[in-house]
């Protein structure tokens, strides 16, 4: 199958891209990467009237720390986070989750902003940025607006970016001292869709846990954090009778529905692997 006919429009700049979004109104789509969206094009899922390439737009390629907050620019790829020692050394959780993205020819092209602005539920980076309490950054004519991760992704596909905005990089917090970070996920081969993922943050204070963050990927209609799992970890002993009661509060965070990848009772199975999992990793010390 062939995409529809559309025009295409290859900008230089944010405010020529503003431009023509205003000018096409709904018709109009911006293209960072293009990996999912050419997809949906040629099975006719999506048919926008103009394609707003935003390519080669200057300063969003750049990884950059400001004090404790790493800048990743919205065309950044995921070959490029899994290759910075930056992102390595300050946000571990996000360079482990960007070797699961699909496979290395998707990862040399495709954009974190492009991820992002997706909002896929099986997709890594929405449940990272959950995970890390991170910022998305979007910019349309009126200015910029920085959007909590944990309010940008809204259900399927939607976010909280107006359609006249353009996602512009995310912000992370630099891991902090006694944090330790966890990725991981299951599916049928490597590079295929997630059954069921999990973005893990602990953080310890001699062997108790002072701060714990679990954003599961695939489970719903967006990355769900876990907050009676949380609840359960926090305070506690990292042992086999904490890591009981947060698998068996996981009941009561994650209701998953089937989908082409696994059926809810195996979801749920596979999330409380993942949990008993990410834990026993990251209680031992570093």
């Amino acid at each position: 199958m062939k995409a529809p006919d559309f025009e295409y429009i290859k900008v230089t700049s944010l405010e020529e891209a503003f431009e023509q979004l205003a000018h096409h109104g709904e018709s109009g789509q911006i293209l960072a990467g293009g990996q999912s969206l050419m997809a949906m094009l040629n099975l006719r899922l999506a048919a926008p009237g103009c394609l707003i390439d935003i390519g080669g737009v200057p300063g969003l390629r750049e990884i950059r720390r400001d004090g404790e907050t790493i800048r990743v620019g919205a065309l950044v790829t995921h070959r490029q986070l899994e290759e910075s020692a930056e992102i390595a050394a300050s946000v571990p959780l996000l360079a482990q989750a960007a070797p699961h993205v699909a496979h290395l020819a998707i990862r040399n092209a495709g954009t974190v902003g492009g991820s992002l602005a997706l909002a896929d539920p099986a997709a890594e980076y929405p449940a990272v940025a959950v995970a890390l309490g991170a910022t998305i950054v979007v910019q349309g004519a009126a200015g910029v607006r920085r959007i909590a991760a944990a309010d940008f992704f809204e259900g399927f596909y939607r976010t909280a970016r107006q359609p006249q905005e353009i996602l512009v990089g995310v912000e992370f917090p630099v891991q902090r001292s006694g944090e330790r970070a966890h990725f991981s996920e299951l599916a049928r081969r490597r590079g295929d869709y997630a059954m069921v993922g999990l973005a893990a943050v602990l953080g310890f204070d001699r062997n108790i846990v002072s701060r714990v963050r679990l954003a599961f990927l695939a489970v719903g209609d967006r990355p769900v954090l876990a907050v009676n799992a949380m609840a359960a970890l926090q305070g506690r002993a990292p042992d086999a009778e904490a890591v009981r009661a947060a698998q068996d509060a996981l009941a009561r965070d994650l209701d998953p529905s089937a989908d082409l990848q696994a059926d809810p009772a195996t979801k749920m199975h596979l999330a409380r692997v993942l949990l008993g999992r990410a834990v026993a990793q990251l209680r031992q010390p570093q």
